[in-house]
């Protein structure tokens, strides 16, 4: 299965548990950035911007994306996809809470 542009990039050399564990570090920051969007906090809120910043190096144990493919990669919360899809499940609007709050550490850091 294909997880949009990016995944050509993806190679899977973990190991069960090491999947898991991604999952579940990715399942938890998810669950903070619906938090913070449920609570009203802006996308470039210092606390959301730190979680960003988790998510990111989070990422870097995949790939090493530059701004525009960091950017592309958030697109993909909010364009028709199963990253998209799973967002809604969780809460209305977090796909694009979480594409905002990437662009503005993006545009900052990288």
């Amino acid at each position: 299965m294909k997880f949009g542009i990016h995944s050509e990039q993806y190679q899977n050399k973990h190991s069960k548990e090491e999947e898991q564990r991604f999952t579940q570090v990715f399942g938890e920051l998810t669950s903070e950035f619906a938090s913070k969007m449920a609570e009203g906090v802006h996308a470039g809120d210092e606390s959301v911007q730190a979680l960003v910043k988790q998510h990111y190096d989070f990422i870097l144990q995949f790939w090493t994306p530059t701004k525009e493919a960091y950017k592309s990669l958030a697109m993909s919360y909010i364009l028709p996809s199963s990253y998209r899809d799973h967002y809604e499940e969780i809460a209305k609007g977090l796909g694009k809470f979480h594409y905002d709050a990437v662009c503005i550490w993006a545009d900052k850091n990288l």
